[in-house]
């Protein structure tokens, strides 16, 4: 929903919470659940809506009739979508999902495709005068990166989003961007490694994929990459790095990278205490990576790919100062002492960068409901999303003179 009109603020929560991968399925989470959440609100004016689509939704919405099935609904019931989670190709809940969720990675002509028919779709409902942003994996899981060659194989793909979503605008006045998301353990994990992608492999790789399809000058080319392809913040993954949020979003503001949307949401947080990996063990599940990072007295940091191995690893963790866990929570409740979460990131500064019209795009992401633990669920799901909407907007809040 439109919180601001100068600078224009959309604000949504993310439909990757509601399991389904058919276009049915997407549908009817929007017919049964979204309109719960709204209602759970009180929200009079138009409700803005963050799609997930999977790839086999994607395809099926190639359907002129399956289009104008949605773009019907929401014009009847005062509902617009202006950002979409490009990031889960497949399956994301009922079964391990783990690292397959980079998979294709933007090396592959699926994860392009893919991305292509969710710009389409995008851009078929947008409403005039609303930006349309698109959310995707960083690149690639690290550990699938070997070369140079590698990254320019991502960047190519990447021009070609870009000189898509270019035509697109001239033809029907939609702008679109694709945010690429930072993650742990991925080919773009930190705010300097993008900042360092940005400024030479994907330009390097992007402009002259972009000239050979657009027909334009490097010159051009580069513009409209700036324009299409930038960054999708999530600050669950940023607090993750133990970088501060409104210092990253400077970084990249700086450097000229789109914010193309920010996603809120929040990590595990927890000392580095017997006390508390016995807690966390509470938290080991099978279905995503759970990513560990470690803080240790020297401020350096310390990784392990997944909760467990960390856990096992616990005894050398004790030269730690703390542990972040890449556990989304829900924004507005904090995990049992000793674990706390990073919604405290979220600080005064951050929300003064929100507030500035850093980016246009605001999205709600806990998607771990149906795998929290009991001492940790806030219960009802409609009622937690809403609450989640009520701590943002308080947070959104100008501060009192």
């Amino acid at each position: 929903m439109l919180i601001s009109h100068n600078p224009p603020l959309h604000l949504t929560y993310c439909q990757n919470i509601h399991p389904g991968e058919t276009w049915a399925e997407h549908f009817n989470a929007l017919q049964t659940k979204a309109t719960a959440v709204e209602k759970a609100l009180g929200v009079e004016s138009a409700f803005g809506l963050g799609l997930r689509l999977s790839a086999t939704a994607a395809t099926e919405l190639r359907s002129v009739a399956a289009l104008q099935q949605g773009r019907q609904w929401f014009e009847d019931h005062s509902f617009y979508p202006f950002s979409i989670n490009g990031f889960p190709y497949g399956k994301f809940h009922r079964g391990p999902v783990k690292s397959d969720v980079y998979a294709p990675d933007w090396r592959t002509p699926e994860r392009l495709q893919y991305t292509l028919e969710l710009g389409h779709a995008l851009a078929a409902w947008l409403p005039e005068g609303v930006d349309g942003s698109i959310s995707t994996v960083p690149g690639s899981y690290a550990a699938w990166i070997h070369s140079h060659e590698d990254q320019l194989a991502m960047a190519r793909q990447l021009g070609a989003v870009a000189a898509e979503f270019a035509r697109i605008e001239t033809e029907t006045g939609r702008l679109l961007h694709l945010g690429l998301e930072p993650e742990p353990d991925c080919f773009l994990e930190t705010t300097a490694q993008t900042i360092a992608f940005f400024a030479g492999a994907l330009p390097e790789g992007a402009v002259p994929e972009m000239s050979r399809i657009a027909g334009v000058t490097s010159e051009r080319a580069l513009e409209l990459l700036h324009r299409h392809i930038g960054v999708c913040f999530d600050t669950c993954h940023v607090a993750l790095q133990y970088e501060n949020l409104a210092q990253s979003l400077e970084a990249y503001r700086k450097a000229g990278i789109r914010i193309s949307k920010i996603q809120l949401s929040a990590a595990l947080r927890a000392p580095a205490t017997p006390e508390a990996a016995l807690a966390l063990a509470s938290f080991r599940e099978p279905t995503y990576l759970h990513q560990v990072k470690g803080l240790t007295n020297h401020d350096t940091i310390k990784s392990w790919p997944d909760l467990p191995e960390a856990l096992d690893a616990f005894p050398a963790t004790l030269d730690l100062k703390e542990l972040r866990v890449h556990f989304h929570v829900p924004l507005f409740v904090a995990p049992n002492a000793p674990l706390a979460s990073t919604a405290d990131a979220l600080d005064a500064a951050f929300w003064a960068e929100v507030r500035s019209g850093i980016s246009s795009h605001l999205e709600i992401e806990t998607y771990t409901f149906d795998v929290l633990p009991p001492e940790v669920h806030p219960g009802d799901i409609i009622e937690s999303i809403a609450e989640e909407y009520r701590w943002v907007m308080k947070k959104l809040a100008p501060p009192a003179l």
